[in-house]
């Protein structure tokens, strides 16, 4: 399979209270706008795009209808300076779940979430730990 296009879509209570939560604080954009679907994409990188949906909507299949908001997901978005955005997110007083710190697998990052409890790892990659660096191949090492 040849993928054009890959994107979450998260299914939602709140169509609209959800796509503001990502247009205010991540700088999203509404590029299709109705009441039970939106689908965004970064003012800043055209290649990258969320969806949100209602779930109780007749597009999805009856034995997923209804059940409510994603659970198990973690959206991950790697940035250039995570530390300027950690500060955007304490001024806006969002909640978080793991305040800013550095991994030794090679990331610097902090966890938020978004209205529906889905958590947000906001990831900026730096050099790993001795211990992690032979897990990663030549091509993927964060610098």
């Amino acid at each position: 399979m040849k993928s054009t296009q890959y994107y979450p879509v998260l299914m939602t209570d709140d169509v609209t209270g959800t796509a503001s939560f990502y247009i205010d604080h991540f700088r999203f954009e509404a590029k299709f706008e109705s009441d039970w679907y939106i689908h965004l994409q970064s003012k800043e990188d055209p290649s990258v795009n969320l969806a949100v949906l209602a779930g109780d909507h007749q597009t999805l299949p009856e034995v997923v209808r209804g059940r409510g908001n994603a659970q198990g997901l973690i959206l991950n978005f790697e940035v250039e300076d995570v530390d300027a955005e950690f500060k955007l997110a304490k001024q806006a007083a969002l909640p978080l779940v793991q305040t800013l710190r550095d991994e030794p697998f090679g990331q610097r990052h902090f966890i938020r979430q978004d209205p529906n409890g889905i958590l947000i790892d906001v990831i900026n990659p730096i050099p790993p730990s001795e211990e992690f660096l032979a897990q990663y191949s030549a091509d993927s090492l964060p610098e």
